[in-house]
């Protein structure tokens, strides 16, 4: 794919393994690779990818459903992993041995080709969680999954974007309801280092939203605590969002290709 566009594909997204797929002329990325490298490569061949045109991987936080992949992947074609310290040493046995190895810091820019990464730290259990921003041209498109509050910070970051990738994990109601979760699965999930519900997804879209925003990419649904019907319905409700085109992504397939 050489479009002089910067192009968006969620290849997977929930509990069982999340990806999503970038591209902006010569340069694409994967932000994370949490399913096994014969299934990404599958999913990336159904939209008419290649694995083999992949530049990098990203690595947001350590969790299996994020880095299941990424080791084979990088091995196998060689591809480098950008990741933060922390990160890597937490999941250096899920990744394996990584020849490529780029590490990064919270809060200061990289490029990859043409593309500039802007990592910023979120709230989840996790070593050293992060979220992105990425800018092609005048083009700013964000990624924020596996948070537990949107901090102002984030809300800093994401002004101004063109397309959001957000998550909205869980309906309140739905999971306190869940007889099959503990009570202190339950509690981590609504904690300050666990998930956004569709109420504080809502919220953040509300208090960010600008002109300039034309796609929003609901992720990260729980399939036991949340339906894509749900999510949406709560996140469009009191929002003005006649210029902004919503999507779920999916966790058993590949959504559309976004050109932007």
């Amino acid at each position: 794919m050489k479009i002089n566009r910067l192009s968006i594909c969620p290849l997977a997204s929930g509990s069982q393994g999340n990806s999503i797929f970038v591209s902006a002329r010569n340069t694409s990325i994967l932000i994370d690779a949490g399913l096994s490298g014969i299934e990404l490569e599958k999913r990336m061949s159904a939209k008419g990818l290649s694995i083999k045109q992949i530049s990098a991987i990203i690595i947001t936080h350590e969790h299996t459903d994020h880095v299941k992949g990424a080791g084979i992947l990088s091995r196998r074609f060689n591809i480098p992993v950008y990741i933060n310290k922390r990160t890597c040493q937490a999941a250096s046995k899920k990744l394996g041995k990584l020849d490529f190895v780029q590490y990064f810091n919270c809060g200061k820019l990289f490029k990859i080709g043409n593309l500039t990464i802007n990592p910023f730290s979120i709230s989840h259990d996790a070593a050293d969680p992060t979220a992105l921003t990425i800018k092609y041209q005048n083009i700013k498109i964000g990624f924020v999954t596996d948070l537990g509050v949107a901090t102002n910070l984030v809300k800093e970051h994401l002004k101004a974007c063109s397309l959001l990738y957000l998550e909205a994990n869980h309906d309140p109601e739905m999971l306190m309801l869940n007889n099959s979760y503990p009570w202190a699965l339950k509690q981590r999930i609504k904690g300050r280092k666990g998930h956004l519900s569709n109420q504080a997804a809502e919220k953040l879209i509300s208090e960010i939203s600008s002109k300039t925003l034309e796609y929003i990419i609901l992720s990260h649904l729980s399939e036991q605590n949340n339906t894509p019907e749900k999510a949406l319905q709560t996140v469009t409700q009191s929002l003005n969002t006649s210029h902004v085109s919503f999507n779920v992504a999916r966790p058993d397939k590949p959504g559309n290709i976004i050109h932007l």
